[in-house]
C-alpha cells in the first residue's frame, strides 16, 4: 500500500533540493504566505515537496516579519513516476483557464499543452499564471509529480512535441474529444489503449474543431475520436469529463 496522504497538514512547493536536516531559506513571497497569511510561527510544522524528491516533513526554524527558514525532517512519501497522461487544450479566458488547469492536475494529467486551433480566440500571454495554478493544485491535492506545462504550439505541431517527426511511431495515441465522433460510447475505444504508453487527451476551443482539424488529428497513428455524451460541454468541463473517463477506463482509477 502506498503511504497515506496527510491532508491535515499545510503543503508547500519548494523549488530547492530536499534532504533530511537541510535548511530551506524561503523567498519573500513564500515567507509572507507562511507567516502573515497562515500565521505560522517558529516550531510549526508543514509538508514540503519539489516535484523531484518526494514529500518531506519540515518545520519553521527561524522567522521574522519578512523572512523564514525551514528545517527538513523525515520523508513521508517517495517521489512517484510522472503520469503518462497529457492534456492538450485550446486556451480559454482567465477564469475558465484557471479552472481547467487546476482540475487537470487533480485528475492526474502529467503534462499540459496549450495548442492553437483555427477557432481559438485566446493567446497564452501569462504562462506564469498557469504554472502558479498547477503548483497550487498540487499543493492542495497531495500531488507530488508536478505536471509540465508547454505553451504556444499550433495543433498541427502537436506530434513534434513527442518526437513524431523523426519517428512516427513515437506519437502516442490521441483521444480527440469531439461531439461529432462516431464512437458514441467512449469505453470501447478507451479500453483498447495500449498499456504503459503515453496518452494525449485533446480538447478543442469553445467553437469546436473544424472538419479539417478532425481529419488531420484522426490521421495520426492511434488517434481515435470519442463523444462525451449527448450534451454540448463547455471546453473546461469537457477536459474534466474526458480525463475522468480515461482514468476510469485505462488509468489509475481501476
Amino acid at each position: 500500500m502506498p503511504p497515506r496522504i496527510d491532508f491535515a497538514s499545510q503543503r508547500l512547493f519548494i523549488d530547492q533540493p530536499l534532504a533530511e536536516g537541510a535548511p530551506l531559506p524561503l523567498g519573500r513571497e513564500q515567507a509572507n504566505y507562511l507567516l502573515n497569511v497562515l500565521r505560522m510561527r517558529a516550531g510549526d510544522g508543514l509538508l514540503v515537496f519539489n516535484g523531484r524528491d518526494g514529500e518531506w516533513r519540515a518545520a519553521v526554524a527561524d522567522a521574522d516579519r519578512k523572512r523564514a527558514t525551514l528545517t527538513v525532517g523525515a520523508r513521508t512519501r517517495p517521489q512517484p513516476a510522472a503520469s503518462r497522461i497529457a492534456l492538450a487544450f485550446a486556451p480559454l479566458k482567465h477564469a475558465r483557464m484557471d479552472y481547467l488547469v487546476q482540475k487537470a492536475v487533480e485528475m492526474g494529467a502529467g503534462r499540459l499543452i496549450a495548442v492553437a486551433t483555427q477557432r481559438t480566440q485566446v493567446d497564452i500571454r501569462n504562462p506564469d499564471r498557469i504554472r502558479a495554478n498547477i503548483i497550487e493544485a498540487a499543493e492542495q491535492c497531495g500531488v507530488l509529480a508536478v505536471p509540465e506545462f508547454a505553451p504556444g504550439a499550433r495543433l498541427d505541431q502537436l506530434p513534434r512535441l513527442f518526437g513524431a517527426d523523426a519517428a512516427p511511431e513515437a506519437m502516442p495515441p490521441v483521444i480527440l474529444c469531439d461531439e461529432m465522433a462516431e464512437v458514441a460510447d467512449p469505453r470501447a475505444a478507451l479500453a483498447d489503449l495500449p498499456a504503459g504508453r503515453a496518452i494525449v487527451v485533446l480538447v478543442g476551443p469553445e467553437g469546436g474543431f473544424t472538419d479539417q482539424e478532425r481529419r488531420m488529428v484522426l490521421g495520426w497513428p492511434g488517434a481515435v475520436g470519442i463523444s462525451l455524451g449527448p450534451r454540448i460541454l463547455r471546453a473546461d468541463t469537457a477536459a474534466v469529463a474526458a480525463l475522468a473517463a480515461l482514468q476510469m477506463a485505462a488509468g489509475d482509477w481501476r
